[in-house]
């Protein structure tokens, strides 16, 4: 009965440690076990190292993981560091990363539909008043017009990044689960065993390729975005700070590359660099035209086969309807998967009426909110099934 307990705290510590970030599998965690079964367990002044060592894949995480440990072996700061009130820029996401996918996002584009949450504030409002709700979760869930407070915003930002970084490392952790099976090749064992006689003493084994998914996102910046712009920024400096393939650009009237400013680890000077390059930001929307610059001098080099193209916009466009939807066409047979976020879905009685939306939507595989953090971790779940 006692190790029972033991596992299943060891199992609410990893999973704790993958809330906040951390990359930790079931290697890592079966190795925790052997640990905790060890006389090293008996020592608390051994037994924080060695799982240090173990979990602690960058500096960051050694940084981290004393403040994490201390709160859920100990309870110190448990309120800090396991509920989400944002320290050292470092809000943990747990709730947002529980979220799912709405099922009626899995259908057809036309037919999805949204639960209305009113003008934003009732939801919002209602959460923030349960018992033992956080500041992270009152935010998560508060349309991101209404997040006016200049700590809110603050928090909102360092939110948008970390969910980044959480989503990165759930989908890491899926890939190598599905694919933890190895199986014989009998080629390679049988001419590796020629000199022992045909015995298969030395065995070659083949695993599948683990083939990541690359994330590009194209940010609408145009003046109908603009209550979200600054908050998409920084969660696109998280996609390109934490993905390993990823490309981000922005678009108005033009289209811009932004990724190699977004890889800057300094987010306010990788936002500076992006209003430089992005200049005229705020101006009218012309999807069409923006997406056959993509289509003409960037897709060859940036989508494969195992691309997931995340469009935020809204859908005004001042251009030609029939070329956006032509452009949609040709990147529909380039990639995987076209998600589009639309921050108005999350609006009530918004319908997608607008031209532009309605050329774009044929060629869309998903077509999902994106006025909250909650809407954006409803993402995690679809993008671990590409």
């Amino acid at each position: 009965m006692a190790a029972l307990a033991t596992r299943r705290r060891l199992a609410g510590f990893a999973r704790t440690l993958r809330d906040n970030g951390y990359r930790v599998g079931l290697a890592e965690t079966r190795d925790a076990l052997q640990v905790l079964a060890s006389p090293a367990a008996l020592r608390p002044t051994s037994l924080k190292p060695a799982l240090r060592a173990l979990f602690c894949a960058t500096h960051s995480d050694w940084e981290r993981f004393d403040e994490i440990f201390d709160a859920f072996w100990h309870g110190h700061g448990m309120r800090q560091v396991l509920t989400g009130t944002p320290s050292a820029g470092h809000a943990p996401a747990k709730k947002l990363a529980e979220a799912h996918v709405p099922q009626e996002a899995l259908g057809l584009p036309d037919r999805v539909e949204r639960r209305s949450d009113g003008d934003g504030e009732t939801q919002a409002e209602g959460r923030g008043r349960r018992g033992g709700a956080s500041r992270a979760e009152r935010l998560a869930a508060v349309d991101l017009r209404h997040v006016v407070d200049p700590d809110d915003i603050a928090a909102t930002h360092a939110l948008a990044a970390r969910l980044a970084r959480v989503m990165r490392a759930r989908l890491v952790r899926r890939e190598q689960i599905r694919n933890h099976g190895r199986r014989l090749d009998l080629r390679r064992t049988i001419h590796r065993n020629v000199s022992h006689g045909g015995t298969p003493v030395e065995l070659a084994w083949r695993r599948r390729k683990i083939k990541p998914l690359r994330l590009v996102v194209l940010l609408d910046a145009s003046g109908s975005m603009s209550l979200y712009t600054a908050f998409f920024v920084r969660f696109l400096h998280g996609v390109v700070d934490a993905f390993r393939e990823a490309e981000a650009f922005v678009f108005h009237t033009r289209l811009a590359h932004v990724s190699p400013s977004l890889r800057d680890r300094d987010v306010t000077r990788a936002v500076e660099r992006l209003s430089l390059m992005a200049q005229g930001i705020g101006g009218g929307t012309r999807i069409g035209d923006s997406l056959a610059t993509f289509n003409r001098w960037h897709a060859r080099r940036v989508i494969n086969s195992r691309t997931a193209l995340m469009i935020v916009s809204d859908g005004y466009d001042t251009g030609d309807p029939e070329q956006l939807g032509e452009e949609m066409r040709r990147l529909r047979r380039r990639c995987k998967k076209i998600i589009w976020l639309n921050p108005l879905i999350g609006w009530r009685d918004y319908a997608p009426q607008a031209r532009g939306m309605q050329a774009a939507l044929p060629y869309v595989d998903l077509f999902a909110p994106a006025h909250n953090l909650q809407s954006l971790a409803a993402l995690e779940p679809y993008l671990a099934k590409l």
